[in-house]
Order: C-alpha cells, then sequence, then structure tokens
C-alpha cells in the first residue's frame, strides 16, 4: 500500500520542482526527503524522478501519481479528522481560505453568522489566490476555498470539486474625482462611459500574469486600443490610492469599488464580470461546511449593484 506521507511529500516534491525547497516547506531535512522517495519508487515500482548533481525532475508517473493522490489524500484527511471528532468529542472544526478582496468584504459577515449558530466551533481562515488554495481543497485541509473567475479569462477547475457560484461583481473605471473622463459621461442615473475614451489614459493593473491583467487586455482591444500600464499591484487598496493621486485609471470588479475617494464610471455596451465562487469536495461530511455554505450565500445576498 501506497504510504500516505510518502505521496503528499512527493506532490509538494512536483510542485516546487526541488528535493530542498520541499523539505523547508515540509519541515524536513533533504535527506530525509530524498530517502521517501527513494521508498515510494520502491513501492511503485518505477523512477519518479530524474536526478543529476543540481537538480531533480519529475517523471511522467510522478506528475500523474501526484495529480491522482489528491483527492484520495483529501479523503484520508477528512476520514482522520472524523474519527478525531469522534474520539475526542469535538464541536467541530472549519477550514476556509479566500482570496484578499473576498475576505474584507463578504468572509466576515459568513463566519460571524457560523460562529453565532455554532458557537462552540473551532473557524480557520486563510487567505491565497485561486492556484494557492485549491491543493489544500483538494487533499482536505480546507473544507471550502472562495475563488474568482473572470468572463473574460475564464478557467477550468479541478472536476474532483463542486463549485457554486455565490456572486457576479460587475466591473466599473476607477478615476479621481476630478478627472476629464467625468466629462465623457452620457444620460442620466448611473453614470456610464464607452471604454474608448480611455485609450489614451495611463493605466494601473494587476501583475501580467493575473487574470485581471489578461481580462483588461481583451476588454481594451474590444475597444480598439492597447493600454499602456505602468503601475501594476495585486492589492486593490494600493490601485485605489495610485488612482485617487491622479496617477491614472484603473478596472476594478465591483467588491474593490472604493466608498469615497475616487470615482467609478460603469462600462456602457458589453459588461465583464468576476464571478465569486465556492470551491469544496463533494464528499466532505464535515457538519459545517453546509452551514458556511449556506452564510456565505447570504453573505453575498447583501451585495447590488444596478
Amino acid at each position: 500500500m501506497l504510504n500516505p506521507i510518502h505521496l503528499h511529500t512527493l506532490r509538494v516534491c512536483v510542485r516546487t520542482g526541488s528535493f530542498a525547497e520541499a523539505a523547508r516547506e515540509l519541515g524536513y531535512t533533504s535527506s530525509a526527503v530524498s530517502q521517501q522517495m527513494f521508498q515510494l519508487e520502491r513501492s511503485v515500482g518505477a523512477a519518479l524522478f530524474e536526478r543529476s548533481a543540481r537538480s531533480v525532475r519529475p517523471t511522467a508517473v510522478a506528475e500523474r501519481l501526484a495529480e491522482r493522490s489528491g483527492a484520495a489524500l483529501g479523503a484520508l484527511s477528512t476520514l482522520e479528522r472524523e474519527a478525531r471528532a469522534m474520539v475526542r468529542g469535538e464541536a467541530g472544526t472549519l477550514r476556509l481560505a479566500s482570496f484578499a478582496t473576498a475576505n474584507a468584504r463578504i468572509v466576515p459577515t459568513a463566519l460571524a453568522a457560523v460562529v453565532a449558530r455554532r458557537p462552540n466551533s473551532e473557524v480557520q481562515l486563510d487567505e491565497g489566490e485561486p492556484d494557492e488554495v485549491l491543493d489544500g481543497v483538494l487533499e482536505g485541509t480546507l473544507d471550502a476555498a472562495v475563488v474568482f473567475d473572470y468572463d473574460l479569462d475564464p478557467r477550468d477547475w479541478p472536476v474532483e470539486l463542486h463549485r457554486a457560484e455565490l456572486l457576479a461583481e460587475p466591473f466599473a473605471l476607477a478615476v479621481a474625482p476630478e478627472h476629464r473622463l467625468g466629462g465623457c459621461i452620457g444620460g442620466t442615473g448611473t453614470p456610464e462611459l464607452d471604454l474608448a475614451h480611455a485609450a489614451e489614459e495611463t493605466w494601473i493593473c494587476t501583475r501580467a500574469d493575473t487574470a485581471g491583467a489578461r481580462s483588461l487586455a481583451r476588454l481594451a482591444a474590444e475597444a480598439g486600443f492597447t493600454p499602456r500600464i505602468v503601475f501594476r499591484s495585486n492589492d486593490y487598496g494600493v490601485i485605489r490610492e495610485l488612482v485617487a493621486r491622479q496617477l491614472g485609471v484603473a478596472m476594478l470588479p465591483a467588491l474593490a469599488w472604493p466608498d469615497n475617494g475616487v470615482r467609478t464610471l460603469r462600462l456602457t455596451g458589453r459588461q465583464p464580470y468576476r464571478r465569486v465562487l465556492v470551491l469544496y469536495r463533494p464528499h466532505n461530511t464535515n457538519p459545517m461546511l453546509p452551514l458556511a455554505l449556506d452564510c456565505l450565500k447570504n453573505a453575498c445576498a447583501e451585495f447590488h449593484w444596478d
């Protein structure tokens, strides 16, 4: 039988591409990691890494084994947690992760509702981008993760996970209150703007490798221009402050819209969205999970952008 500890170490080795980095992350020595991988290779009956003096490279067998073992490790982790709960009589534990904007606007309300209904429960929260938290859900160290997906840059989620949409955030152009684009607004009611009017602006955006940056590029292309991006940050608080200082304009999803100091203009024509989702394993039997999903849904129902 394959050793689950060895499988977990394998997943970290494949993800980091280094025995030394895996050792640092797991709290082992490099020799301990190497020994675990030799033992796993004997159990599998095949080489899992191409070793050289300076590096290791996972074989196709290692990559496949690492990919397929995630769900099994998740199920084992759930079983272990349930057994401990039965022995110790624990009231229940919820482990959740989410991205920064949702942690600021959605998750506190949801977790407060969970704690109010289960005052003896233990609630844990971590923060990370979608790619940083997916393994935790697959392996069972997280019960659920709140993530995002862009209409203009859709992605595929692991088939082992269920997903439920919580919220659809429209985008708006953020400008300083005195910015010239305020004069381009047409009609009455909610301010709207044709994005083509912003073709010559200096832009502020998330990092180039993000879905937000790719979405901006595609949205601008539809409007007939390539945005001149000068400032980049994955912190929407930083982006809003740069906009407020008249250093550029930015596209912001609704959860990141400011309360004051920056003006937001909705777009005419096509309206892009960032969708907030919750991912979880379908066979997770943690009784806290349905409660958490319900509280997240209720927290998101409070948001309206007409």
